[in-house]
């Protein structure tokens, strides 16, 4: 999603590996996708010695692998997977296993008895599917393993039910990874229903196919449904493990992140102390470093600052002990104590962190991915913000999104980081650079599946916005209209980017002409804000006088003077070039 939620481990993307064996097991599967060990690396064998002599490749019948009618042969199917997985495993790259791949599924493919399903055949289709991954190549690898889900009765026992749960979480593995996060989700919700007809609900491992499918949930910022099977995780790990085991205590960290987004800080830092106390129990001094810097962060919003400064100097110290000086962990400790200090009004320490946070990121050791560089950066950007520095924030973001760029299944983060870039462009007068920015983000974020978050309103809301600022007020219009529609749904009238939507649709419609619009939204806000918010907001005024102009202006029967599209957004706008590019206060626009 975009950037706003990280994974409570920040782990990267799940990488798909290929399976061993051409059945699996239920005893053997712990894990919601394909995880086994890799073969022992060794030479792919011939299937003759004195085929493979022969110089002559072109010719079909000079080697049987490589002969279509050779297919028919129910051996060939298992030959060309173990060739397809010793390629790998020897170091000659996926690329030529891929042919094998392929031709060992035709195999199993014309082998395969009508109306019989063959679970050699799916399994590889998996394998296929995997390598088309390895390569980078996703959309192939989706017909594939959409063609492998269909080949198993689930009804015919638990090895069928594992394949068909195996490709539905490969197939969801490999959504998430193309930025469509929608689908992603559903292919895992198919899953995990297999896997509890399979297993029952409180099997151990549907409790690990629950917290997968929550943490996918908190990417996608649907908290509601993560709550909830974070919960179902939570019992099974109860009931299958002793007290303060380190799965309740990933589990509680997981639960607490979910707690803190939901705004409910409470049970978010109770969850944090019982997972702590479990992780000392057991001796993960680094694990307990992570989570006083989560304490840390809790306290930082309750504003209880003298707790959180003790809670980040805890894990600092620790980080520094055991992973050195310069670790992307003692970096992002750098960038928490860098805003708590901007926040109490510590500029100079505040800066005196950022700077050697960015030291660090400058010069990463070794092993540290570019994920966690873009993601300090891009934290530290959001301080040189707060300070109104928009120009080097900028910079810092663009570093983010280049190293990004060309990560797969990072679109939702790369979206969020144009969105501010977008926000930075327009704080210093680029309205075209920040439209384009906004445009990028808009599009990624459509096709990720996040059409529907709030996060999105939000950022159609802005690229509104610098839409009216290039006189392009068709076009804002139809931004502001499907944003309201997005977060009168997601947040409901009375939150303030609706009413800040609802403010700039008005004036957006008083500027094309459309002055009854006009009246009717502002009819509506006000009613809002009398019968449910109060009227001791500031704007309740502005909005009010307003509507006093456009009810006079609609009963003239002379066509009104064109008004200046600055002034009917925001009479009182009027600035010099310094000051245009704070927020319009009248509007609600977050920026």
């Amino acid at each position: 999603m975009p950037g706003i939620v990280k994974s409570p481990t920040d782990a990267p993307p799940p990488r798909l590996t290929i399976p061993n064996t051409p059945t699996q097991r239920t005893e053997s599967t712990t894990t919601p996708i394909i995880k086994t060990s890799s073969p022992i690396p060794k030479k792919p064998p011939s299937p003759s010695p004195s085929r493979s002599k022969k110089k002559n490749p072109e010719t079909p019948t000079s080697n049987p692998v490589h002969s279509e009618s050779s297919l028919d042969n129910p051996d060939l199917g298992p030959f060309l997977l173990k060739v397809a997985r010793d390629t790998i495993a020897s170091g000659e790259g996926p690329t030529k296993a891929l042919d094998y791949a392929i031709r060992a599924s035709k195999s199993f493919e014309r082998c395969a008895v009508d109306g019989e399903p063959s679970l050699d055949l799916a399994m590889s289709l998996h394998v296929l599917a995997a390598i088309y991954c390895s390569l980078g190549r996703f959309e192939e690898a989706v017909p594939v393993l959409e063609r492998a889900i269909q080949v198993p009765d689930v009804d015919r026992g638990a090895d069928h039910a594992l394949a068909a749960f195996s490709g539905y979480m490969q197939l969801g593995d490999t959504f998430s990874m193309l930025g469509q996060v929608d689908k992603s989700i559903s292919c895992y919700d198919h899953g995990l229903q297999i896997q509890i007809q399979a297993l029952g609900e409180t099997d151990p491992r549907v409790g690990e196919t629950c917290r997968y499918l929550a943490e996918a949930n908190v990417q996608a910022m649907q908290f509601d449904k993560a709550e909830e099977l974070c919960k179902k995780t939570l019992e099974i790990h109860r009931a299958h493990s002793e007290p303060a085991s380190l799965e309740e205590a990933a589990d509680r960290r997981l639960m607490a992140l979910i707690c803190e987004a939901k705004g409910d800080y409470e049970s978010a830092l109770e969850h944090l102390v019982l997972a702590s106390m479990a992780m000392i129990a057991n001796g993960q001094d680094n694990e307990v470093a992570s989570i006083d810097v989560s304490i840390g962060n809790i306290y930082m919003s309750l504003c209880r600052f003298d707790e959180a400064i003790f809670s980040y100097q805890k894990a600092l110290t620790v980080f520094k002990s055991s992973k050195g000086e310069n670790h992307p962990s003692v970096a992002s400790v750098f960038v928490r104590l860098a805003d708590l200090y901007h926040r109490t009004g510590k500029l100079r320490e505040s800066k005196s962190y950022c700077e050697n946070a960015l030291r660090i990121y400058s010069k990463p050791v070794p092993g540290t991915t570019s994920e966690e560089i873009a993601g300090g950066l891009t934290e530290v950007s959001a301080i040189f913000e707060s300070v109104e520095e928009p120009e080097e924030a900028l910079k810092l973001l663009q570093k983010a999104m280049k190293l990004l760029e060309d990560k797969p299944g990072q679109q939702s983060t790369i979206a969020g980081i144009e969105a501010r870039m977008g926000v930075m462009y327009y704080m210093t007068g680029r309205y075209e650079d920040a439209r384009s920015s906004f445009e990028s983000a808009v599009t990624k974020l459509r096709t990720s599946g996040e059409r529907k978050s709030a996060f999105f309103g939000v950022v159609l809301n802005q690229m509104g916005l610098a839409c009216v600022q290039l006189f392009k007020i068709d076009e804002a219009a139809e931004l502001f209209e499907e944003a309201r529609g997005i977060l009168e749904q997601e947040c409901g009238p009375c939150h303030q980017d609706t009413l800040g939507v609802y403010s700039n649709l008005a004036a957006t419609y008083d500027a094309m002409g459309r002055v009854g619009d006009a009246i009717e939204i502002l009819e509506y806000v006000l009613k809002l804000r009398e019968e449910k918010l109060g009227i001791a907001n500031p704007d309740f005024e502005d909005e009010k006088r307003r509507l006093a102009e456009l009810l006079k202006e609609a009963g003239k029967t002379r066509d009104r003077k064109a008004k200046s599209l600055e002034n009917l957004i925001d009479p009182n706008s009027r600035r010099t070039k310094k000051e245009g590019g704070k927020k319009w206060p009248g509007l609600g626009f977050r920026i």
